[in-house]
């Protein structure tokens, strides 16, 4: 999710070849609705927001600083102790 307007994330999905949805939240409501706004800089925190099938969050992964991020194994961690909803 990004403060950035929808055509924005269009374009960079194109030119770096993303093939999933790239979520535009253009008023910050959502992200400042998640907590996940950094009230110094007014963009939101880098990190992934995990959330169930029930629209619980889950996991929230961040990190200190703007340019590190988490592992991918993080995600894989939290995904493999979800309970399967199948």
């Amino acid at each position: 999710m990004s403060y950035d307007p929808a055509e924005t994330l269009a374009a960079f999905a194109r030119d770096a070849s993303i093939t999933f949805p790239l979520l535009s939240d253009a008023g910050s409501a959502t992200i400042r609705a998640y907590g996940i706004e950094d009230k110094d800089h007014g963009f939101p925190h880098p990190g992934t927001v995990v959330v169930d099938g029930k629209g619980t969050i889950v996991a929230k992964l961040f990190e200190d600083g703007f340019r590190k991020r988490h592992a991918p194994s993080a995600l894989v961690d939290i995904a493999a102790a979800l309970p399967n909803t199948r």
